[in-house]
């Protein structure tokens, strides 16, 4: 792997500035820029400008509609994306429920959801996590029992992040309870509007609303909603959170925030200073570039080698990846001082606890900072705690 981008790749990246440039509009800028949760009608119209450009999935594949990437590309679009603030797309749709479709689903499946995906004409949600089978996954609970042509789904789901925004669920059921946990699984794909489903919110400590449980009583679901075979959806699981585990090394946000970081640096004084030419800061904030640089070739060299596209892998980056997302809004925090302690919780209040509002001689670039990094102590636990992360690292790459 070259160490530094070809010329073909810097020619992609200035074309994908002046797209955004020329087609993001500010007031969908904004709230990404605060590092509040994009809106719904905020995704839905930023995918409808991507797809017009047929830019909306870059993951996926040409015969379903992606642009044929190569995955340098993608990551390099990813990172034009997050320096333009522009908002984070349905990427449990385009990321993870899409691929699972279009490898294991059927010719139906594809036809009807993978259009909708990518016009972000339907938002999905994720019904894994229960209570009680959060990172061991094969404890899950909720039953899906066949009756004739559909399924009558029971159970909870917890920590469904947009739920509350989500058209449809890709949801981990139980069909089979007499053979080992991981054998008596499946995956059902079910509509958010279906009778019996209630979301109730989770409030965060940032006082934002993204996670909610989902409960399911009595939901029909027609059997045609089945991806792949009864019994299966242990393997289709391991799919998609090798996906996501990748995903959630996000280094594109991390650079961004360490941009932000700089800016504030420059901005903040310290003994008459700026608070970029004090000494024990410029450390702190030269350790984590340097980190992150070590975590963006990481993923770079997981991107383009097949051969190291697995679970542990992922595992690696995931956990590095998380962990890095906090010491940087940790560090923002440290920058801005007092600024630091206010909470500024998402001002429009339109999925929070109440109605947050900045408070008084708050700098733009303090927006939103401390609720940002309280969220952020979720990213070791999402998508797989740390800790299990690393229990996987030992046992399939330490041999453990």
């Amino acid at each position: 792997m070259h160490l530094k981008f070809q010329p073909e790749d810097e020619r992609f990246r200035q074309e994908c500035r002046a797209f955004l440039r020329e087609n993001l509009p500010e007031e969908l800028a904004r709230r990404a820029r605060r590092g509040y949760h994009p809106l719904r009608e905020d995704i839905q119209t930023w995918m409808r400008i991507l797809n017009k450009r047929g830019w909306s999935v870059p993951n996926w594949p040409q015969e379903y509609g992606g642009p044929g990437w190569s995955p340098v590309q993608r990551f390099i679009f990813e990172e034009e994306m997050r320096a333009a603030c522009a908002p984070v797309v349905n990427l449990l749709g385009t990321e993870l429920v899409a691929p699972v479709i279009y490898t294991f689903g059927s010719a139906e499946q594809k036809a009807e959801h993978l259009p909708a995906i990518r016009n972000g004409d339907v938002l999905w949600c994720q019904g894994f996590s229960e209570p009680g089978a959060g990172s061991d996954l094969a404890s899950l609970r909720t039953r899906a029992e066949r009756n004739g042509n559909e399924y009558v789904v029971n159970g909870q789901k917890t920590w469904t992040t947009e739920g509350h925004n989500a058209d449809m669920m890709i949801t981990l059921v139980r069909t089979d309870s007499t053979v080992k946990p991981q054998a008596g699984i499946s995956v059902l794909l079910i509509d958010m509007q279906s009778p019996g489903i209630t979301v109730r919110p989770i409030y965060t400590i940032d006082e934002g609303r993204s996670v909610n449980e989902v409960f399911l009583d009595n939901v029909k679901v027609p059997a045609d909603n089945l991806v792949g075979e009864e019994g299966k959806g242990w393997s289709y699981a391991k799919f998609l959170l090798t996906n996501e585990r990748t995903a959630s090394a996000e280094v594109p946000h991390t650079k961004h925030d360490i941009l932000q970081l700089e800016e504030i640096a420059r901005q903040e004084y310290k003994d008459g200073k700026p608070l970029a030419e004090d000494p024990v800061f410029a450390r702190k904030l030269g350790q984590l570039k340097i980190d992150t640089l070590a975590l963006e070739y990481a993923v770079l060299r997981v991107l383009t080698d097949d051969s190291s596209s697995s679970a542990a892998v992922a595992s690696v980056i995931k956990t590095r990846g998380a962990e890095l997302r906090q010491r940087a809004a940790d560090l923002t925090l440290e920058a801005l001082g007092d600024y630091g302690l206010a909470a500024a919780p998402d001002p429009e209040g339109v999925h929070n606890l109440r109605s947050g509002r900045a408070p008084t001689g708050l700098p733009e670039y303090g927006l939103g900072a401390s609720a940002r990094a309280m969220y952020r102590r979720a990213t070791t636990i999402y998508g797989g705690s740390n800790e299990i992360q690393r229990t996987i690292i030992a046992k399939t790459i330490l041999q453990l």
